[in-house]
This record gives C-alpha cells, structure tokens and sequence, in this order.
C-alpha cells in the first residue's frame, strides 16, 4: 500500500440530491469544532439508491476520536439534516466508523480556511509537523 490517505468523501447517486444532501451536512456541526461535519472530513460515502423520486441513502460518517461522546447524538442529527432536505427519501441510514480513523488530511479546503479563521494558523500543517516530529 503507498500510504495515501482514501479520498473522501465517496459520492454515489443522482447529483441534484448529493448536492442537497451536502448542504444539508454542512448545517451540522461538530459539537466542539466550529467547523461542519462535511468540511471536517467526518463524511465517508454518501449513497443514494433506488427510485429518485423515493431514494434511499446511506451515509457513512467518523468522528475525530473514537472516544467521542457525541456518536449517537450526531448521527441522529446527520440523519434529521438530510430528512429535512430530501423528504421523499424512503429510508436514511447513517452509520459511524472508525475505519479508517479520521485524519486531519480529511479536512476540506474550506474547513482548513474556516479553521485559519478560528486559530489563526493552519491546524492541519501543524498537526502534520507535529507528527513528523514526534515520528523522527
């Protein structure tokens, strides 16, 4: 294996309901990062199947520390979030992983810019400094 961390998220499905789907999880917050859960990384896959008109989705989500104690809490909020936004859907399954385990890689352009603007310096460079170092 080259190491390369997996690119996420997997999008599968008609693009107009993967397109509501994700505004709908940028509406969700991680309880202590003021940073959504999309511009996290914490999105894994994002699946819609069958009929369009009646879709069901499933979506595969992580948290930033197995010990996390928001696990349930956050997925029914992933799970209420996407209701909202696609109401014909027939069923909405959201499930958390540990599998990979979250990496500040994962971390999209955007959430890296909204986390510049919170702490004033690049968390995720710093993370990957820090972890070099603590690896040499």
């Amino acid at each position: 294996m080259s190491g390369e961390k997996p690119k996420f998220p997997v999008l599968r499905g008609p693009k107009e309901i993967i397109d509501r789907i994700i505004k709908a999880l940028k509406e969700v917050y991680d309880p202590e990062i003021p940073v959504n859960i999309y511009d996290l990384g914490l999105v894994y896959e994002i699946n819609v199947e069958g009929d369009p008109k009646n879709p069901i989705i499933h979506v595969v989500i992580t948290l930033t520390a197995v010990g996390c104690p928001v696990s349930g809490v956050l997925a029914a909020y992933v799970e209420e979030a996407i209701r909202e936004a696609v109401p014909e859907a027939k069923d909405v399954i959201v499930d958390v992983t540990f599998d990979p385990p979250w990496s500040p890689d994962y971390v999209t352009p955007e959430g890296r810019e909204m986390l510049k603007a919170i702490f004033g310096y690049d968390v995720v460079e710093e993370w990957k400094k820090r972890m070099a170092q603590s690896q040499a």
